[in-house]
């Protein structure tokens, strides 16, 4: 398929998408009918009817995507009367496409161009939850430097913050730090939070948060007080976890959160270096 004729039916694709008031993007039926090639409407709802089993296969709720509404067109007698139509998202797009008829050049076409817009918005989601992950992770980091910094100021000494961080852990997973560093495999010298799964980072983060709250409101002036503390609050933590379905314990580790960071940085240069082209989809 020649360049022109790429950028042509590309333009045409994107020309016929609208929003509604709320900004959510959407393709018309009969609009996509045309941009297919199909030239009866019959023929299409039956490439439709496939694309809406697709969607309930592949676990998505059909009327998350396919919206059936009314088209009022434009009569030769001057007279205007309501068709039917449906409002399409980009996903209902593609999976029509992938139902179409592939002899068709404009079907073609369009399994290539939506199954790549899909393909950049998972990119983009991995790339958000990556970067989520990373910022939970610094934030811990801080959050810990922090309650070094109050055992220090309030009991006079913070050389068994290694010691409450590893009874906090114990309590948070139900056994201990290298107990948790074996199962996850966690390289000799790493701390076990770099492998730890975003919802876990967040959870220790909350507890150390509370911990440095309750220290400093209620003046403890011991490191054996404020020990306690934190093990009462990752003890309450777990326990909003467990009643929610989740055993930190029983979660898989995490990719090296120092992997992640170089793999986000990189895809940032490579945006700044080619603002058109998105990272990973070389």
């Amino acid at each position: 398929m020649k360049n022109e004729l790429i950028t042509s039916l590309t333009v045409t694709f994107e020309g016929h998408a609208q929003r509604t008031e709320s900004g959510v993007e959407y393709w018309l039926a009969r609009d996509l009918q045309h941009l297919l090639g199909y030239g009866k409407w019959d023929n299409f709802q039956s490439v439709i009817s496939k694309a809406r089993t697709a969607c309930e296969v592949s676990g998505h709720l059909i009327g998350d995507h396919f919206a059936d509404v009314g088209k009022m067109v434009d009569l030769g007698s001057g007279s205007r009367r309501e068709i039917d139509d449906v409002m399409l998202t980009r996903y209902a797009c593609y999976l029509i496409a992938q139902n179409g008829d592939p002899r068709k050049q404009e079907v073609a076409f369009a399994q290539t161009y939506f199954a790549m817009q899909t393909r950049k918005a998972e990119l983009i989601e991995q790339r958000l939850l990556e970067a989520e992950r990373v910022q939970a992770r610094r934030k811990l980091s801080g959050t810990e430097k922090e309650l070094s910094q109050v055992i220090y100021e309030q009991a006079g000494g913070n050389q068994s913050f290694a010691l409450i961080r590893s009874k906090g852990d114990h309590a948070l997973f139900g056994k201990s730090t290298q107990a948790m560093k074996a199962q996850w495999q966690v390289p000799d010298g790493r701390p076990l939070a770099d492998f730890a799964p975003t919802i876990v980072l967040k959870a220790k983060d909350f507890a150390a948060e509370i911990t440095i709250h309750n220290a400093r409101t209620h003046q403890m002036g011991t490191e054996s007080a404020i020990s306690h503390e934190h093990v009462v609050n990752n003890e309450a933590v777990r326990q909003t976890l467990l009643l929610r379905g989740i055993r930190p314990e029983s979660l898989p580790p995490a990719e090296d959160v120092k992997k992640v960071e170089r793999r986000l940085a990189l895809a940032e240069k490579k945006t700044r270096e080619k603002p058109d082209k998105l990272p990973g989809d070389e």
